[in-house]
């Protein structure tokens, strides 16, 4: 069976060193979020993750989930584990506490969302879906619509899902059939057909609370026509008890190359009883609060597969001998040296931990931009975190799971013939980190997020939120003689960046299919970026523990680790930028009869 630690101590350095999570506890209504209690989640996280959740993972990948007369069973041992899950608390962990929630800090409902993710991806879905569908009813809710769903979603006996996609409709939710009809009573009778529905039917909870993407009568065609409803599985009655069955129904689940143990199911709506959840056809403002948490979300997903593949790839490199060390036998007495000894192996080990370190620390930046939008009492700086965590978003689920994908693939490399191998577990990786680069908007749909609509929107406002604090660290930290060698290849790597950003401003601006075709370039050599000013970050703060002489391995790790970061994969934003100026031509001329 795979290994999992969960790695407290590197975000305990993330939480207490990089992002000064300690300051939130004097924002309005986080004042428990003291570092004791912070420090107690984190330990009793780790262990819920490593004892309970990493034991079902290869075993339900192996049963997967089972489908029959309309119900789904998970595999052996969820349901159990989702018991001792709600029974902690953490369904309300970071949920309003007038609801039954606890209130705490939006960045430490990220960080238990690594643990699980990487402890076990599949049952991480579950939980991760129904904190979605409570924030979309919290901010868009009527009283009613919040006193009937919201307490039940908090402690986790009521689950939640988002119900977009339908045959004929992916990316363009435009297209969505699904009708809704008012009843005459104030509610409204939803009929049509959703697919690839996570956590759509599944036996861990009484009731499923389903967030249906539907078009009124008379609605205007398109996206603009859209409106969102609350569609129970089960009704429920005035006084929050259940009552009759809803007419929603699952007619099947889909079998996968991963997350097998998460139900993906086609749902069918005949006439099912709904309510409208915000404004007649502003259901895709209300179903964004929804997708922009869940798109970083799965960003976190990308970081749980990488660190756990990181850690076994590590373990393996360090057991396993294979030849000797260029530089002469490092273990004479033994038949052979580690595999950790090879160049070719410290190559990818480091570019996992670079990749994956580097992302925890830049998920931490924006899981305090959530909470000082959240709560923050100057209005100022509530605005400019929003605008931070708007421009990140694509950023983040496009980036931390492209590097999820890759860094799993390196571990199986590390592992060789054996992490082809079912039983060693590597193989189950790839396959369940696979799905992350594909929902809540494939990684090429967050690119042109990102093009299209962030970098233009009120003139660039948010790129200065991440570019203005960048140049200013640059400017500061340039000046000092050891900070220097990281600094320069940052900053080049930052000009780069500047320089695609006004080149696709002005080409785009023209002909929107030339943004277009290198958006992906772009997120690519923006997250390098982000990802350096993070190194940036963590080295300034490890440098100072050594004048301190205060240093532990960790911090002597991270100037090592930031020096390959810095010097081996950062230079892939000059190939990105070569590739941006090279414009839309070489991607658009080649007819289509000749592909």
């Amino acid at each position: 069976m795979p290994v999992y630690k969960a790695p407290l101590d590197d975000i305990r350095f993330v939480l207490d060193e990089v992002v000064n999570a300690a300051s939130l506890v004097a924002l309005p209504g986080y004042e428990e979020a003291t570092p004791e209690l912070i420090e107690q989640i984190l330990t009793e996280a780790a262990r819920l993750c490593e004892q309970e959740l990493l034991p079902l993972n290869q075993s339900g990948d192996i049963e997967g989930c089972s489908f029959a007369a309309g119900a789904v069973r998970t595999p052996a041992g969820f349901r159990q584990a989702y018991q001792t899950y709600i029974e902690g608390g953490w369904t309300g962990l970071a949920c309003n506490p007038a609801y039954g929630g606890q209130g705490l800090p939006l960045v430490l409902n990220g960080v238990l969302e690594e643990l699980i993710c990487s402890a076990n991806l599949a049952f991480g879905i579950y939980p991760g879906l129904s904190h979605g569908a409570y924030n979309a009813i919290h901010v868009h809710g009527n009283d009613d619509v919040k006193r009937r769903f919201l307490p039940r979603l908090v402690d986790g006996s009521w689950a939640g899902t988002m119900c977009l996609t339908e045959p004929q409709c992916g990316t363009d939710l435009g297209l969505i059939r699904t009708r809704a009809e008012p009843d005459g009573s104030g509610g409204y009778l939803l009929t049509g057909t959703k697919i690839f529905i996570s956590a759509g039917e599944h036996d861990l909870t009484e009731n499923i609370i389903h967030l249906v993407l539907a078009r009124l009568p008379g609605a205007p065609v398109g996206i603009r026509g859209l409106s969102l409803f609350v569609v129970p599985k089960v009704l429920v009655n005035d006084d929050g008890s259940l009552g009759e069955r809803n007419a929603v129904s699952c007619s099947g689940i889909e079998h996968k190359m991963g997350i097998r143990a998460s139900a993906t199911c086609v749902i069918n709506f005949d006439r099912a009883t709904g309510w409208l959840l915000g404004q007649p056809h502003k259901g895709m403002r209300a179903m964004f609060t929804m997708m922009n948490e869940a798109r970083l979300a799965v960003g976190i997903q990308g970081l749980g597969i990488a660190e756990v593949a990181y850690q076994n790839a590590l373990a393996y490199a360090r057991d396993r001998l294979q030849g000797r060390s260029l530089g002469g036998p490092r273990y004479p007495d033994r038949s052979a040296d580690p595999l950790i000894v090879h160049p070719d192996i410290r190559r990818m080990l480091l570019t996992m931990k670079a990749y994956t370190e580097g992302c925890r620390a830049l998920a931490g930046r924006v899981g305090v931009a959530l909470d000082r939008q959240e709560r923050d009492p100057d209005l100022k700086c509530r605005q400019e975190a929003g605008e931070l965590v708007a421009l990140l978003t694509p950023v983040i689920k496009a980036l931390f799971t492209d590097i999820g994908f890759e860094v799993a693939n390196l571990g199986m490399q590390i592992w060789g013939g054996h992490g082809y191998i079912r039983d060693n577990g590597m193989e189950q990786f790839v396959r369940d980190v696979r799905i992350t680069q594909l929902y809540e908007g494939a990684n090429g749909i967050q690119a042109l997020d990102l093009v299209g609509r962030k970098l233009p929107q009120d003139v660039g406002r948010s790129l200065r939120r991440f570019f203005h604090p960048l140049a200013a660290e640059l400017e500061r930290d340039g000046a000092d003689s050891v900070l220097a060698p990281y600094v320069r290849p940052l900053a080049k790597a930052f000009g780069r960046l500047q320089q695609a950003t006004v080149v696709i401003a002005q080409r785009g601006l023209a002909k929107p299919v030339e943004a277009a075709a290198v958006a992906s370039d772009y997120l690519r050599l923006f997250g390098l970026v982000a990802l350096g000013a993070s190194w940036l970050t963590m080295v300034r703060v490890a440098q100072a523990q050594v004048v301190a002489g205060t240093a532990t391995p960790l911090h002597r790790a991270k100037l090592d680790t930031g020096r390959f970061f810095m010097a081996k994969l950062l230079p892939q934003t000059g190939a990105l930028l070569s590739s941006i100026m090279a414009g839309a031509e070489p991607v658009m001329t080649l007819d289509e009869a000749l592909f």
